[in-house]
């Protein structure tokens, strides 16, 4: 009966565990079915019909998948437990989080870009409102008003209960399709879908110019979402399988797209070729475009019937709604956690409130969304940045997930010139139909990233036997005598002469606040060298002494904050002697929030460096000794010695 029981509860937790990562699923298909799945499904069946959508979809939904695949290995790999992968990612997001940034930016301004202008701009240009001011504020008010659904949905649900909204939202966007498909008969698709791309100058050499910058942007793009790290760090934490889930997700993405998509070719097909050349528009680059051609047949086909253009319309408002609210919750949880650890003295000025909101960022996403609007951009012209710009971002992500070489800072400059670089050329080869310049722009990253990954490995083990050279030669006897002989090098700070006057209370040289001393036998050991011990007590002296030039106004007595050392590094250089003069440099290295950095240099008597280090402070209120920000009179007194 007891093991009847426990098998019982193994199954039932198997089935919940099932059936959780299925609720994730769905959830990483909503969030990613964002402006490039959901309308460029269209285009590229529009442009080439099933061969088109299937070489979109299946790279799309394989990239999903194997993103979930790779990142449960990595939170396997790593210790921690449930909270693995969120430790792995607080290290690995560091060098990139610029660039996590620019990737939502991109992203949500090309999802509400395309809504509001393959649903929006031709619902309301079909009302005729009376003028184009009336269309453009109208224009205006519908990005704002799906921006405001979407922060609206992303407060309302965190990732702890967005599964729960987003299956809600599921069910919703699946009795759409049931309606859609039961109202529509639609087997009978009809011969427009095949033929019509060579009518609108899609050829078939361009067919293979789209093809390989769409593999390698759909294969590496989740890596540089931050709505999938974050669900792949929840799901973990559930004790969920990751790879289970994106399994499911890549799945029912996969399935939304071959809806969406053969939605368009029906549409073609019913309508004939007609209807879809007028529906087709000519974009900057003369290229014809009909991402809204579902759009416009819907509204003008079923006059005696509004459930079916309701359906279709509320499929692409959940779409869209389910990327808006997840792209909220992950910038509010990415914002909030670098904000909060954030060296930056910029970021310790502005409200933590403001900062850390994904509000500013949702009204530049407006801003961005309203300037392609205006511009006459097209989808695609976003979606050179994601088979471009980021590749090469993308593709070192996932290298130093797995390949222990590709650890060093990351080049910054050179990755950044790279990849706009790569962006100029794939955007040029597109406006002019060369397919040589869009497979450079897409293969370029991928090559210097592998060549960033092989010549780090080199460079560590030419290193590495420098090094070793370098020890095994410090032992000759000749090289020995020469370095006891060497003359030092003399900073470019020197210390007072003996004999010259000297404050003692010190004195400021720029910025470094400067304070001198005579070494006495106290400070010296049995050897007749300074104690190591000395130097840090030099340091606090000097310290003490710096602050009460900085703040000549603070009284312990009634301060209501208290400063206290939170770490403290020193690295020693050179030795010191008895009655030597020993000068303390010290200054405000930089400040955030809460912390103050204080960097200090030790000189001896021939201005030798002996030692440098730093500190951090904290600050506490002296009342409960509860953690503080920088108080203002503190920050008043630094900030120009910074």
């Amino acid at each position: 009966m007891t093991c009847g029981v426990a098998g019982l509860a193994v199954v039932w937790g198997m089935n919940l565990r099932w059936l959780n990562a299925l609720l994730w699923g769905n959830s990483v298909a909503l969030a990613w079915m964002w402006g490039l799945g959901l309308f460029f499904s269209v285009q590229i069946s529009f442009m080439y019909g099933m061969n088109g959508l299937l070489m979109f979809a299946i790279p799309n939904a394989i990239g999903l998948a194997m993103f979930g695949w790779l990142t449960h290995i990595v939170a396997k790999r790593h210790q921690g437990g449930k909270e693995s992968l969120a430790l792995f990612f607080d290290k690995f997001s560091k060098p990139f989080r610029l660039i996590f940034y620019i990737y939502q930016i991109v992203a949500l301004s090309m999802t509400v870009f395309a809504l509001v202008k393959y649903l929006f701009f031709p619902l309301l240009s079909a009302m005729d409102l009376g003028g184009y001011a009336i269309l453009a504020l109208s224009m205006c008010m519908s990005v704002f008003v799906v921006l405001a659904a979407g922060a609206l949905f992303g407060e309302e649900f965190g990732i702890r209960k967005i599964k729960a909204g987003h299956a809600l939202l599921g069910g919703l966007l699946v009795l759409c399709i049931v309606v859609i498909l039961f109202s529509l008969d639609p087997l009978s698709v009809g011969a427009g879908i095949n033929g019509l791309g060579a009518s609108h100058e899609y050829t078939s050499s361009r067919f293979w110019g789209y093809a390989i910058p769409l593999v390698v942007g759909l294969l590496v793009g989740p890596w540089l979402d931050l709505q999938h790290w974050q669900r792949a760090i929840q799901i973990h934490r559930e004790g969920t399988s990751i790879r289970l889930s994106y399994v499911f997700g890549g799945l029912i993405f996969f399935l939304l797209l071959l809806f969406h998509g053969f939605l368009a070719m029906w549409v073609m097909g019913r309508a004939g070729d007609e209807f879809t050349s007028t529906v087709a528009h000519s974009g900057l680059d003369g290229l014809y475009y009909a991402h809204d051609i579902g759009v416009k047949f819907f509204s003008g086909a079923f006059d005696g019937n509004s459930i079916v253009p309701a359906a279709y319309f509320s499929f692409l408002c959940i779409c869209v709604l389910t990327t808006l609210d997840s792209g909220y919750v992950s910038l509010k949880w990415f914002l909030g956690k670098n904000v909060e650890k954030s060296d930056n003295m910029l970021v310790s000025i502005i409200p933590k409130q403001i900062i850390s909101s994904p509000i500013p960022t949702f009204l530049l996403i407006g801003i961005v969304s309203l300037i392609g609007y205006f511009a006459k951009f097209e989808l695609e012209y976003f979606m050179v940045f994601f088979a471009s710009f980021f590749v090469g971002y993308a593709a070192l992500a996932i290298a130093r997930c797995f390949v222990p070489n590709s650890q060093e800072p990351l080049p910054q400059i050179r990755m950044f010139s790279m990849a706009c670089l790569c962006l100029v050329i794939f955007a040029f080869g597109y406006m002019v139909n060369m397919n040589l310049l869009m497979y450079l722009g897409s293969l370029l990253p991928l090559v210097y990233v592998v060549w960033l990954v092989t010549t780090t490995d080199l460079l560590r083990l030419v290193t590495e036997k420098a090094g070793e050279v370098m020890d095994a030669a410090s032992e000759i006897p000749a090289i020995k005598a020469m370095a006891k002989t060497a003359i030092p090098v003399k900073s470019e700070v020197t210390a007072p002469v003996s004999g010259e006057a000297h404050d003692l209370a010190g004195h400021f040289e720029g910025k470094w606040f400067v304070y001198s001393m005579i070494a006495t036998y106290q400070d010296t050991n049995s050897v007749g060298n300074v104690y190591f011990g000395m130097y840090p007590l030099y340091v606090g002296k000097t310290r003490e002494l710096f602050f009460n030039a900085a703040m000549p106004d603070f009284d312990l007595k009634t301060t209501k904050f208290y400063i206290l050392t939170r770490s403290f590094e020193h690295k020693f250089v050179r030795e010191s002697r008895e009655f030597d003069r020993i000068t303390v440099k010290i200054k405000v290295a930089d400040t955030n929030r809460k912390f103050v950095t204080l960097e200090h240099q030790i000189f001896g008597e021939d201005g030798q460096l002996l030692g440098k280090g730093k500190q951090s402070l904290l600050f506490v209120s002296s009342k409960d000794y509860g953690l503080l920000d920088i108080p203002s009179e503190v920050y008043t007194s630094f900030v120009k010695y910074l």
